[in-house]
Protein backbone atom coordinates (compact mmCIF):
# COMPACT_ATOMS: atom_id res chain seq x y z
CA UNK A 1 0.00 0.00 0.00
CA UNK A 2 2.90 2.33 0.73
CA UNK A 3 4.20 1.79 -2.81
CA UNK A 4 0.87 2.94 -4.30
CA UNK A 5 0.91 5.97 -2.02
CA UNK A 6 4.41 6.88 -3.21
CA UNK A 7 3.47 6.21 -6.83
CA UNK A 8 0.45 8.52 -6.76
CA UNK A 9 1.69 11.31 -4.51
CA UNK A 10 5.43 11.87 -5.01
CA UNK A 11 7.00 13.78 -7.84
CA UNK A 12 8.98 10.78 -9.10
CA UNK A 13 5.88 8.59 -8.85
CA UNK A 14 3.77 11.01 -10.85
CA UNK A 15 6.53 11.37 -13.44
CA UNK A 16 6.65 7.58 -13.75
CA UNK A 17 2.89 7.51 -14.19
CA UNK A 18 3.11 10.18 -16.90
CA UNK A 19 5.84 8.24 -18.74
CA UNK A 20 3.85 5.00 -18.57
CA UNK A 21 0.72 6.75 -19.86
CA UNK A 22 2.73 8.41 -22.64
CA UNK A 23 4.15 5.04 -23.68
CA UNK A 24 0.66 3.54 -23.97
CA UNK A 25 -0.49 6.50 -26.05
CA UNK A 26 2.52 6.15 -28.35
CA UNK A 27 1.94 2.40 -28.61
CA UNK A 28 -1.61 3.05 -29.77
CA UNK A 29 -0.51 5.70 -32.25
CA UNK A 30 2.25 3.53 -33.74
CA UNK A 31 -0.13 0.55 -34.02
CA UNK A 32 -2.71 2.72 -35.80
CA UNK A 33 -0.07 4.23 -38.13
CA UNK A 34 1.44 0.86 -39.08
CA UNK A 35 -1.95 -0.83 -39.55
CA UNK A 36 -3.13 2.01 -41.80
CA UNK A 37 -0.03 1.83 -43.99
CA UNK A 38 -0.09 -1.97 -44.19
CA UNK A 39 -3.72 -1.82 -45.34
CA UNK A 40 -2.95 0.86 -47.94
CA UNK A 41 0.06 -1.03 -49.28
CA UNK A 42 -1.88 -4.30 -49.42
CA UNK A 43 -4.70 -2.65 -51.36
CA UNK A 44 -2.20 -1.02 -53.74
CA UNK A 45 -0.44 -4.35 -54.29
CA UNK A 46 -3.72 -6.17 -54.94
CA UNK A 47 -4.78 -3.48 -57.43
CA UNK A 48 -1.45 -3.73 -59.28
CA UNK A 49 -1.70 -7.53 -59.43
CA UNK A 50 -5.24 -7.33 -60.86
CA UNK A 51 -4.10 -4.79 -63.48
CA UNK A 52 -1.11 -6.95 -64.43
CA UNK A 53 -3.36 -9.97 -65.01
CA UNK A 54 -5.73 -7.96 -67.18
CA UNK A 55 -8.54 -8.02 -64.66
Amino acid sequence: MHAWNDFLTTDYGLMSLAVIAFMFVMLGYIYHYVAKHVKEDTEKHDRLVREAHGG
